[in-house]
């Protein structure tokens, strides 16, 4: 079962139990109002006892109903509470912190097959130094700077894009509703927040070169072609990047 399947499943099942609560509390206060308003039937209730047995039947079912539905509540409750650290479990980079291979699939997942929108930029990171901090200071270390720049992406990104990690040293930054100024604003932040720390952290900094893709042209059509774009502008000269992009690295 899907993520987004699940998530579809456990929405109409709360929906569900909440119409069937609602429709329980209507038609118990209806009975009630009819038998407390009635004085003909409140009278035969109280006097006849095939009939006042019946109703303490009725009634004990109704309460035995509204305690399995209460029950049935609290049982969801613990039940969305794991599915919701399963899925984070499935969606998050257990080092990063953030958003994993898995997430960046399914965001990119929405836009295969289809003409690429006007709209959509992408920017690709690359931790440069990492294999040399895992050989000097070991992999814990190097864990612990991949989780400390994903914390910079995502407090960077602000509700201005999706960032995640797209496995081993890259990171994905996937701009839906973007603009060259969202990105630049975003690219902005992230240099500001990698130079604090390596202000602040001694010997070992973090360094990083990135790509951009942002309205291309006719060169990039798809989804795929973009990110492919942005991965390959981390390679090139800055210079090149610059031309191409129009992004200024402060």
């Amino acid at each position: 079962m899907s993520v987004n399947r699940g998530k579809g499943i456990m929405k109409k099942f709360d929906v569900f139990k909440t119409i069937q609560l609602v429709l329980f509390i209507i038609l118990t206060a209806v009975g009630l109002y009819i038998i407390f308003t009635d004085h003909e039937l409140y009278q035969l209730i109280a006097n006849d006892p095939h009939i006042r047995a019946l109703c303490i039947l009725l009634w004990a079912a109704l309460v035995m109903t509204f305690l399995f539905i209460f029950m049935d509540f609290s049982l969801f409750s613990t039940f969305k509470k794991d599915y919701r650290e399963l899925d984070f479990a499935v969606s998050s980079d257990p080092v990063a912190g953030i958003a994993n291979r898995y997430s960046c699939d399914t965001l990119i997942e929405k836009y295969l097959d289809k003409p690429l929108p006007s709209d959509i930029g992408c920017i690709m990171f690359d931790l440069t130094n990492i294999g040399e901090v895992n050989r000097l200071w070991g992999h814990i270390r190097g864990n612990e700077m991949i989780y400390e720049f994903s914390g910079i992406l995502q407090s960077s990104s602000a509700n201005m894009c999706f960032v995640g990690r797209n496995g081993g040293n890259k990171f994905l930054a996937l701009f839906e509703n973007g603009s060259s100024q969202k990105m630049n604003t975003f690219l902005t932040r992230v240099d500001k927040k990698v130079k604090k720390h390596n202000a602040d952290s001694g010997d070992i900094q973090i360094q990083y070169e990135y790509g951009s893709a942002y309205r291309e042209g006719e060169k990039v059509k798809t989804i795929t072609d973009l990110i492919a774009l942005s991965n390959q502008r981390i390679y090139e000269s800055f210079d090149d990047v610059a031309a191409d992009s129009g992004f200024d690295r402060e």
